[in-house]
């Protein structure tokens, strides 16, 4: 294998590994102290402050989540204008979730940087307190609540569908009932999580 092979194809696996963790695990854990807020305002607030006293949270945060996130959204894009569909490879339904993977890859990166300008920096430049209030003042817009709505179900189907690549990526899948498996459990992930993201909005914005 060439150098350049190489370093593509371990690049390629760390973009993969990143996806899972550590940005898979926090989007989970956003989504459950996300979904407190089902429950009541105190409920989340709790929750939320739970997380924003974490010991060392800002080495955590840019360790953990910032640093991967930028690595995996910049070297995404590149993979998603240089990718080729396979048809030789995987089939229609395939290749239609491999143009989605790239599609809500894109949109979960707009997103998120979204969502971070209008939390925690506003939280670090201005002292607004990041609770149920905040999230409710945002998605007290029509159009906000709907551009998260876009934005969260495109991350947790990118994270979901993003599973079942990782899987085979690292070889852990490889025969096609295998993979046939998988890909339902990756459905019951985008379902749960997705269903748990957009009920915390109906809930911050009601």
């Amino acid at each position: 294998m060439a150098d350049q092979e190489k370093r593509e194809y371990n690049l390629r696996r760390l973009h993969s590994l990143l996806g899972v963790i550590p940005i898979g695990l926090f989007l989970m854990q956003h989504l459950v102290v996300n979904h407190f807020s089902t429950y009541s305002e105190e409920a989340f607030n709790t929750a939320a402050g739970f997380m924003e006293n974490l010991p060392l949270r800002i080495v955590l945060e840019f360790g953990l989540i910032y640093i991967p996130i930028l690595f995996h959204g910049i070297y995404g894009v590149y993979i998603a204008f240089v990718s080729e569909m396979n048809l030789g490879r995987y089939g229609w339904f395939r290749n239609w979730m491999f143009m989605l993977q790239r599609l809500t890859g894109i949109i979960t990166l707009i997103f998120i940087g979204w969502h971070v300008w209008e939390t925690r920096l506003a939280n670090a430049i201005y002292g607004t307190e990041v609770n149920f209030d905040m999230m409710a003042s945002i998605l007290s817009s029509p159009f906000m609540f709907w551009f998260y709505v876009i934005g969260v179900l495109s991350a947790v189907f990118h994270f979901a569908n993003g599973l079942w690549s990782f899987f085979v990526t690292w070889g852990l899948i490889i025969t096609p009932r295998s993979q046939k498996i998988m890909t339902y459990v990756v459905l019951v992930v985008f379902v749960v999580f997705g269903y748990m993201g957009i009920a915390s909005l109906i809930a911050f914005a009601s």
